[in-house]
């Protein structure tokens, strides 16, 4: 069990669309328990603080293996069932033709949104995190490794469907975009505010549900941006394709920056 979140599974599976389970890798966490030991508040933040510092640190390797690449790094974090997938696929159809778009699929079981992912055409590797709720930068090197993306091309990582553990774990990413639903509830920043103080990015999504659904966009970015004054916002609906322009105009701004 992960000692930072208290999650965690001993066996972290790299897994292909359409392929048996390839391998699997030890997660890199201590996961020794010493039944002697007291469990002491000084104890857990010594400990917490040992993991962040191990997963920091292969983060900052991540980080530099992208930017000499030129390969930008998303890192998308969100509730379960905000449309991640969707506008991923959106995604990679729309820039597919002019950047070569690899993704990193995180979740505790199943291919399903990989296979989603490979039926649009991008190399994908679904990363299984059994117990644990969260990626962190040693599944995405193991995993970087399997994908071997090309110089300037797009790295977009989904990550397990989850507001809290994420936000903890640095993967190397360029940016992390935290993504919302108007079906979720504006209070989400409030309710989880160290993910929306980690990212750069807010996507408010399902827009073409608004007319449908009690939510104000501008109470949730006003709420978004008392934990974190620097969040820009984009807002769009993956399904219809509203509001996309923007945010492949911000990708492509982002990926201008490493070139």
């Amino acid at each position: 069990m992960c000692d930072t979140c208290g999650c965690g599974s001993d066996e972290v599976s790299l897994k292909k669309p359409g392929e048996a389970p390839g391998h699997s890798h030890s997660h890199n966490h201590d996961h020794s328990h010493d039944h002697s030991h007291d469990h002491s508040h000084s104890h857990t933040i010594d400990v917490e603080q040992d993991v962040l510092a191990q997963n920091n640190l292969l983060a900052e390797r991540n980080r530099g293996y992208f930017e000499a690449l030129g390969i930008l790094a998303l890192n998308l974090v969100s509730s379960p069932g905000s449309g991640k997938t969707t506008l991923l696929e959106k995604t990679i159809a729309a820039l597919k033709d002019d950047v070569p778009v690899a993704v990193v699929e995180g979740d505790q079981q199943t291919t399903n949104d990989a296979d989603r992912i490979h039926k649009s055409g991008a190399p994908v590797i679904q990363v299984n995190t059994g117990a644990g709720c969260h990626l962190d930068a040693d599944m995405i090197n193991k995993a970087v490794k399997e994908l071997e993306p090309t110089e300037k091309s797009l790295l977009m990582i989904e990550n397990v469907g989850n507001l809290v553990c994420p936000a903890l774990f640095d993967l190397g990413e360029a940016h992390k975009v935290v993504i919302i639903s108007v079906t979720e509830g504006e209070d989400k920043p409030e309710k989880y505010p160290h993910m929306f103080a980690a990212a750069d990015l807010c996507i408010i999504n399902k827009t073409d549900l608004l007319p449908y659904v009690d939510f104000d966009v501008e109470k949730c970015k006003h709420s978004a941006l008392h934990v974190n004054h620097h969040l820009e916002f984009i807002e769009l609906s993956a399904k219809t394709g509203e509001g996309l322009e923007v945010w492949l105009e911000w990708i492509k701004q982002e990926a201008a920056r490493l070139q």
